[in-house]
């Protein structure tokens, strides 16, 4: 386990004045690559654009090995991962803003222009990608609910004019091995397409002492086609279809009593393997039409997710030994079943970018249908079977609870960007959205199975509760600049996260076991941010800084609560929780062929006030205190040939860390090293590559309770790539 930084990394991290790992891959020669983003719905560049931005561009892609989510979220300062129990649950903070099990996103994730509302998506394989965009700091006013911490941008590539294509092959220790690739072109003059697919299977790295197996394999298959057709200037559509099916285990849970997160001693010794299945699948059909004025644009998306997973319940340890066979003579296994449908429509107008006045309008819906299901079996030594939306009649696996709601939801928004050159140095930019979410949830539950606690009213099968939360975001940022090479910004921006449901009858369950702020509703979440940011770029391009500072004030902030009286994972609010820091961030082109990356990020939170007034003054729950990046590429020719190597060493550090309002445990920091080195020849390219390469042991999530979940140990592999 990590100690605090030592002081000659944190010198070196401090007299690199701070900052990211990589905003942009360097260009072959000269200085860093101009990065266009599209943070404000329009392409421009990163530094004129009044957002703390982290963009990774195709090459930087490639050249970090970027496939996962936390492969980009380990490279962006101030925003951290946490992944943990099953695929489908992995959460992102950012600037402290964070999520829980079954709660609405801290981030709008919005892939090529489509916005995806189920955080359990969010979690899956990067491939075939053109750019990513780490948007930080409320971005409501653009992105709409649920953007409350940031948005994230990810843009896949597009099919291209003339055929061309891609296949990378990997093996990996595990053992596990990947396939990879895309081809491209046209069909007609006017038609292009784009077909893409990934394959990961890999056995595991953690031991699963009692089975003597791994508990975390791992096999992925996900596809995605798009095509485009432009029949004139003036109109063009853009089609995405994506499908993937994952296959992996969950809930390997360890219990320390002790409530250290810091302990990795104990192995994982459950008696079930279990089952995680996820599938996905989602269609989107964006239309552009161009007028004089500008473009309007229409974007309809569907999207489906599907996930069922199963395994140990508490104490997760072989039945014998379990807290329950000790006491009664039994144990308890688990299942947990979740499908989430969501067909969305936005149409949006861009005007045109010339002149002083540039503005963009629109309207935005989405209705979603959401079915979840929980529940705990006697665990009779003959494994774990999935139970989906009726309790289990398997003797061999009898049902001791179960709860099931079902979800009809409806959004819709309304909303507006205005952005005004006074000068050529002086910018202004007013944003409003109005979002209005209204939810109906239908309790499914069994009468037999829903929780009866005495002076608390009675549920029952097919009770509807009905709430609507809406909320306006503005936002406001003036950008000044001081030269053609710094500038500066300020502002002021809200962001909003629905309220919810959790499964009927929790919130008398919690209250009888004296747990204080969850009931069976939790409520929204509304955070102001003000910021203020620079933005350089030196040494004829050769050097970029940023830096901010940030103020956030939030009401109804989420934390986790898992009620083991019925096995149910919720949700309750702190009314105040006030977040506070900085970051800075640099990159450097050395010679045309190195370059040096830095990054430095604080994140100081203080509830304010809660339910629980023995919480006030704690750190709010998945704040890390702060991050720090180093990270360096060479890329040197090798004789006289097209011949090259490649090299890419990144090193992060994620600080004390505090898990839930109480702060009953906290994680010293973790120490991250990944390193990349590889040749390049024409369109051949072979990299060996290693992750967590000096094996750094740590939990990767702590509830409350003493549930400590494994993270992955050092991984290495080789890729090799043609492209033709």
């Amino acid at each position: 386990m990590s100690n605090k930084p030592s002081r000659t990394a944190a010198a070196c991290l401090l007299t690199a004045t701070g900052a990211v790992a990589v905003t942009s891959h360097a260009a072959e020669t000269g200085g860093l690559e101009e990065v266009v983003v599209t943070a404000r719905k329009r392409e421009e560049s990163a530094r004129n654009v009044p957002v703390a931005v982290t963009a990774f561009s195709a090459s930087t892609i490639a050249a970090a090995g970027i496939q996962q989510p936390r492969d980009f979220i380990n490279l962006t300062p101030n925003v951290t991962l946490v992944e943990t129990q099953n695929a489908g649950n992995a959460f992102v903070t950012i600037r402290g803003i964070s999520q829980a099990r079954n709660s609405e996103p801290s981030v709008a994730t919005v892939v090529d222009g489509v916005i995806e509302t189920n955080p359990a998506s969010f979690n899956q394989e990067l491939f075939d990608i053109q750019q990513i965009e780490v948007l930080k700091g409320p971005q409501g006013a653009l992105y709409g609910r649920n953007a409350i911490g940031g948005a994230i941008l990810i843009t896949t590539k597009q099919p291209s004019d003339v055929l061309e294509g891609s296949l990378k092959a990997g093996w990996e220790d595990g053992p596990g091995y990947s396939l990879r690739g895309a081809v491209s072109g046209p069909i007609s003059d006017t038609l292009k397409f784009r077909v893409a697919a990934s394959y990961v299977d890999h056995d595991g790295w953690l031991d699963n002492t009692f089975l003597n197996e791994k508990a975390d394999p791992y096999q992925d298959l996900s596809g995605r086609a798009r095509l485009i057709w432009t029949p004139s200037d003036a109109f063009s559509a853009d089609l995405r279809l994506s499908a993937s099916r994952l296959e992996t285990q969950a809930l390997y849970f360890n219990i320390n009593f002790n409530n250290d997160v810091n302990d990795t001693s104990l192995p994982i010794r459950v008696n079930n393997p279990g089952q995680n299945d996820r599938d996905l699948f989602g269609a989107a059909l964006k239309m552009d039409w161009k007028f004089g004025a500008g473009t309007l644009t229409s974007t309809t998306a569907y999207d489906k997710t599907e996930e069922i997973l199963t395994g140990d319940a508490f104490n997760f340890l072989p039945i014998r030994e379990s807290l329950l066979f000790q006491l009664f003579g039994i144990d308890l296994n688990q299942s947990q079943y979740l499908e989430v449908e969501f067909l969305s429509q936005e149409f949006r107008f861009t005007s045109e970018t010339d002149g002083p006045l540039r503005w963009i309008a629109g309207v935005y819906a989405i209705g979603t249908d959401r079915y979840i299901s929980t529940g705990n079996m006697l665990d009779t030594g003959n494994g774990v079977f999935p139970v989906y939306r009726t309790p289990s009649t398997n003797p061999l696996n009898p049902q001791t609870t179960f709860l099931a709601d079902s979800q009809d939801n409806f959004a819709y928004a309304l909303f507006a960007d205005v952005v005004y050159q006074f000068s050529d140095r002086l910018e202004g930019n007013l944003a409003l959205r109005y979002d209005n979410d209204e939810r109906e949830n239908t309790t499914e539950t069994p009468t037999a199975f829903l929780p009866n606690v005495p002076g608390f009213p009675q549920g029952f099968t097919g009770q509807k509760r009905k709430e609507t939360w809406s909320e306006l975001q503005p936002k406001a940022t003036l950008r000044y600049a001081v030269s053609d090479s710094t500038s500066v910004y300020g502002g002021w921006s809200r962001g909003f996260r629905s309220g919810g449901f959790n499964q009927t009858g929790v919130g008398a369950v919690a209250s009888s076991n004296g747990i204080l702020g969850v009931g069976d509703l939790f409520d929204a979440e509304v955070a102001d941010t003000s910021e203020l940011g620079f933005k350089g770029r030196y040494l004829d391009d050769r050097l970029s800084l940023n830096a901010a500072v940030f103020n956030t004030e939030a009401e109804g902030s989420y934390f986790f609560v898992f009620l083991a009286a019925n096995s149910t994972q919720n949700l309750g609010n702190l009314t105040k929780v006030r977040y506070q820091g900085a970051e800075f961030d640099a990159a450097l082109r050395v010679t045309d062929g190195l370059d040096l990356f830095a990054s430095v990020a604080f994140t100081d939170s203080e509830i304010r006030e809660a339910v629980d007034r023995s919480q006030v003054g704690n750190q709010a729950p998945l704040v890390s205190r702060h991050t720090y990046n180093l990270g360096a590429q060479y890329r040197r020719a090798l004789g006289t040939g097209a011949t090259e190597l490649v090299a890419r060493v990144d090193w992060r550090q994620v600080g004390r860390t505090w898990w839930e309002p109480a702060n009953v445990t906290s994680r010293d920091p973790i120490d991250l090293v990944d390193a990349r080195v590889g040749v390049e020849t024409g369109p051949w390219a072979v990299t060996l590559w290693g992750r967590n390469i000096t094996d750094e042991e740590y939990n990767a999530e702590f509830s409350p309770g003493g549930f400590v979940f494994k993270a992955k140990p050092r991984r290495y592999g080789v890729d090799v790539s043609y492209s033709f």
